[in-house]
This record gives C-alpha cells, structure tokens and sequence, in this order.
C-alpha cells in the first residue's frame, strides 16, 4: 500500500517544522514534503501526486491563494484537499479563499489537536484516513496543553508538559483596595511604542511594543492566571500609521520575564521573535521601525 503524502508550504522554517512534528507524532506512516514559497510547491505539484496540502497564504514569490487558484486549474489537482494555514483570519479573506476552492482553514497560531483534527477531516473526505488507521498512535502525545506543542517540536516530545494551575491566586496587590496607601497603588500601563494584539492558542491579549526590530520585538502584557509560555507559537497583530495599516506576523515567544522587579509582577515582558521571510512584511517592519524612532517615547535597542 502507497504511503498517503502531505505536502507542507510555509516560508517560516519553526512553523514547516511545527507542522510536520504534528503530523508524524499522529500519523506515524505518513510521508511529508515540504516547500518554502508558492513556486518550489508548484514545482513539486508538477512532478508528484500528494494527497495533501497544508499551505501558508503570505509568501514570497507566489501566495498559498496563488498556489490554490493554479491548482484547481489542473485537472490532477481539482479535488486534492488544501488547507490554508493562516493568520488572516478576516471574514473578506475567507471568503476569498473559499471561493477559490479551499477544502479547509486553519488560523494561526493553532495547537496540535486542532492541526491533527483539521488533517484527520480532510483525509477522511479523500478517502485516505483508513491507510493511516492501523499505525496511528493510540493517543495522542501532546496532552492537551496549548502552551507545549511548539515545545513538543523542538524538543522531540520529551519535555515535561507543565499544566497551568486553575486555582492561582490573584495576586494581593492587584486586589488592593482604592483606599490603600500610595505605595501599595497598582503599577501604571508602561509606555511604549504602539499597541497591539497577541494572539496565542490559548486566546488574545493587548499588548505595549516596547522596542522593535527586523529580528524581534518586545512587548509588555497585563499578567493573566495562564501564563504566556516560552517556544509557545503566536501571531502580533500590528496597526499603525495614519494609513491604519495591518500587519499580522507570525512567530513564537522567545522569553519571558517580570516586567518589574517583583514576584508579583502585574506586567510581564515577552519578547516575540518572528518567523515571517515575506519582504512586504518586513518592508512592513522597517517603515515602522522609522516612525517609531521619532517618537519621544521610544528607546531605540531592540
């Protein structure tokens, strides 16, 4: 029997690789190819027959729309099922891909239980989940935990999964009365550069850009009772400028720290490293970096 392939396209090596540990911890006997842009895929897609395609959208050279709209022209690729794995999630963008013949859609940042649930529906569809039955694995590895998966990829499985704790006391700080003396008065919003929105799989939260670079950025969020976690995938959601502009780019948490010297820290200090090699968003990146830099309170370091 034919082992069943899945071809991965994303132009961010972290996520290609987020993906195929996903796909190999869950489907041990599947075969996986894997492009950089659009074009290499096409390429592939001339010479070989894959079952499946797991494809980002914003890439340089050709767009994962591009790449769909060719592929439902060729008539051995009509009825391939492709999966858009992406962050623009905006109802005009889905729609877009919809009608362009897309079988699926999977928003970043996502976890390993909703890649595999997105991958065992369309293979079912195709008629190939059966050829993976009898050497899927009886469980899956990752146990759940959101804030792992990417962990998981780069470690091989063999990190402890840690579980937040439901039960985390709010810190007496932030519960202080009004009344309170002024030394005791909860920490004020740090200033930055900007602000915009962290999506993790665990859910969204508003953030300051502290700094900003081609490479990463560093942002200051309100602490939460989940704590964001280290290698834990995510996507910024960037808008500035009298334009308004948006940007969504792709990357994982680098680090995280205290924002300020204390246990208790109201504030937590992530730096955010990107992903993304598509040169609209790191033109993208560099306008906004010489804007920022004008700003009185921006401190140029990142």
């Amino acid at each position: 029997m034919s082992k069943v392939s899945v071809l991965v396209v994303d132009d961010a090596t972290f996520i290609r690789d987020l993906v195929k540990k996903g796909l190999r911890d869950h489907f041990p006997g599947v075969q996986i190819e894997e492009a950089i842009n659009g074009r290499k895929a096409q390429q592939m897609l001339s010479r070989q027959v894959v079952d499946l395609v797991l494809c980002d959208w914003e890439m340089p050279e050709m767009s994962g729309l591009e790449l769909l709209t060719w592929c439902r022209e060729q008539d051995n690729l009509k009825t391939t099922p492709f999966i858009m794995v992406t962050s623009r999630g905006d109802k005009e963008n889905v729609v877009q891909a919809i009608q362009a013949g897309v079988s699926d859609y999977i928003g970043k940042p996502f976890s390993n239980e909703q890649l595999v649930t997105k991958v065992k529906k369309a293979l079912s569809r195709a008629g190939k989940l059966q050829a993976l039955a009898a050497s899927a694995p009886p469980k899956m590895l990752s146990t759940g935990g959101f804030a792992n998966d990417s962990l998981a990829a780069l470690t091989g499985g063999k990190a402890e999964v840690v579980k937040p704790s439901t039960a985390t006391p709010v810190p007496a700080a932030q519960t202080a009365p009004s009344a309170a003396p002024a030394a005791a008065a909860p920490s004020k919003s740090p200033a930055g550069r900007g602000q915009g929105q962290l999506r993790l799989p665990s859910g969204s939260m508003a953030c300051v850009i502290k700094a900003l670079s081609l490479k990463e950025a560093l942002l200051v969020v309100k602490r939460t009772e989940q704590l964001p976690q280290v290698l834990e995938s995510a996507v910024l959601d960037l808008e500035q400028g009298e334009a308004a502009e948006t940007a969504r780019l792709n990357g994982y948490l680098h680090a995280v720290a205290a924002f300020e010297p204390k246990p208790d820290s109201e504030w937590l200090q992530l730096t955010f490293r990107f992903v993304d090699r598509d040169p609209q968003k790191l033109d993208y990146l560099s306008r906004l970096i010489a804007r920022g830099t004008a700003q009185k309170h921006f401190s140029p370091g990142a």
